[in-house]
């Protein structure tokens, strides 16, 4: 490390004591700054000898996520799509993947899956199509459109 890049430690406890001095959500007795200051020193002294006598740790490689099932088996059946996390079926993969923690982009990158793998099954799909259409959805565009005078020469 360049020495520019090293800070001192009390230094560092200032103004990390400043700034929650400056916080307006900390109400503090004057007798407790300089306890909070000694606190704030000593745990930046242990930070900073901890890191210097760890060794430096290797880079873990990214976890490995097999696949509960196979691609073809997961899109089997139209009436759900089997999850490659669990193993279990679903008729839409969002509220499952977002309680792991993941996107449908994350979970398709995760199982090398293409662009285009489905996140919800096809039968929903056509079901959720058929009721858009029957309370009609999308169609006042259209309508509107059809219905306006052409104006031209």
């Amino acid at each position: 490390m360049s020495e520019e890049s090293v800070l001192n430690p009390v230094e560092l406890a200032a103004e990390l004591t400043i700034a929650w001095l400056g916080n307006q959500n900390n109400r503090v007795d004057a007798r407790d700054v300089p306890m909070f200051f000694k606190t704030m020193h000593e745990t930046i002294l242990d930070l900073s000898s901890s890191v210097q006598d760890a060794e430096p740790e290797k880079v873990p490689a990214e976890e490995e996520h097999p696949a509960a099932v196979s691609v073809r088996k997961s899109l089997a059946s139209k009436d759900h799509i089997i999850s490659m996390i669990d193993g279990k079926p679903y008729r839409t993969l969002r509220r499952h993947l977002s309680t792991h923690g993941l996107t449908p982009e994350e979970y398709r990158a995760r199982y090398n899956l293409r662009a285009d793998y489905p996140m919800v099954a096809e039968s929903y799909s056509a079901q959720r199509r058929e009721m858009a259409k029957k309370i009609g959805l999308g169609s006042k565009g259209r309508t509107a459109r059809t219905r306006q005078p052409k104006t031209g020469s």
